[in-house]
């Protein structure tokens, strides 16, 4: 049973009792009106009515889990939340209801901060190959002289995957092709904007530009933003270079390298993480 007070003879003794439904708390009358214009501030300096119930109880018909929280903060002005808390609306209604202003700021930067650390988080994947071919061409030496050569031809294709397409657009901005009509950015998989695959391959010494070009080979190089200045991007140990380079200035961190996690330059896969 419960029974309303008059809020003209409610009469307040530390230690306070208060059942918020069904859960009782013992605090002091200081700390319940630390906010004074606050609901709860109205409640425990006679402003308001209140219930008690059967034990003498104050009797609050609200949530009483939650209300710890707000307890907690009353007594420090610090919102201290576990990692996995899952009731952060309903620990926003509670706080509106009790009127409790500074708590409510609180709270919305507390989940805008989350909002921008869970926008941040990201998982990055650079997997790099190469295929080695041997060429065979003439070369003119004279009117009706021509010599027959043959060279290497290393072309390399990485496999670039983030969960985050911001990074992908970073990256295409990063690298460019070295081609005949000037540099071209690459661009993200068609209908895959995480997605990012590059290819491309270092002019041997023995290869004419003109026999390069014409059968299609592209050199790679990058210039990390905001510097303008490029650097050639000459194997799969150079690719890894860089891509740990980048991947660090924008917050990342090695989870794993394939296969020999003690020789990361020479690895044929990475794995970034970012919280």
């Amino acid at each position: 049973m419960l029974n309303s007070n008059n809020p003209d003879k409610t009469e307040f003794q530390d230690p306070v009792s208060i059942n918020v439904g069904g859960q009782v708390y013992t605090t002091t009358l200081s700390t319940l009106t630390r906010f004074q214009d606050s609901m709860l501030g109205a409640m425990f300096r006679g402003k308001l009515p209140l219930l008690k119930d059967r034990k003498g109880n104050f009797f609050i018909d609200r949530d009483g889990k939650v209300f710890r929280h707000i307890l907690n903060y009353l007594r420090s002005s610090s919102l201290d939340l576990p990692r996995d808390f899952s009731e952060m609306q309903l620990l926003k209604r509670e706080a509106d209801f009790y009127q409790i202003g500074p708590l409510l700021e609180e709270l919305a930067q507390h989940e805008s901060g989350f909002l921008q650390a869970a926008g941040r988080s990201a998982v990055l994947t650079a997997d790099v190959s190469c295929q080695v071919r041997t060429l065979h061409f003439n070369l003119k030496r004279g009117p009706e002289n021509f010599e027959l050569f043959s060279c290497t031809v290393q072309i390399y294709t990485a496999n670039v995957f983030c969960t985050s397409r911001a990074v992908v657009e970073l990256l295409c901005r990063s690298f460019s092709y070295q081609t005949p009509e000037g540099a071209v950015p690459p661009q993200a998989e068609e209908g895959q904007p995480n997605y990012l695959r590059l290819q491309w391959t270092p002019r041997p010494a023995e290869m004419p530009v003109e026999l390069f070009n014409k059968h299609g080979y592209r050199r790679l190089t990058v210039a990390p933003v905001p510097s303008t200045e490029t650097t050639v991007v000459q194997d799969a140990r150079s690719f890894v270079e860089w891509m740990l380079q980048l991947a660090l200035a924008e917050g990342f961190r090695v989870d794993s390298v394939f296969p020999d996690s003690s020789d990361i330059l020479n690895c044929v896969s990475l794995r970034f993480v970012r919280y």
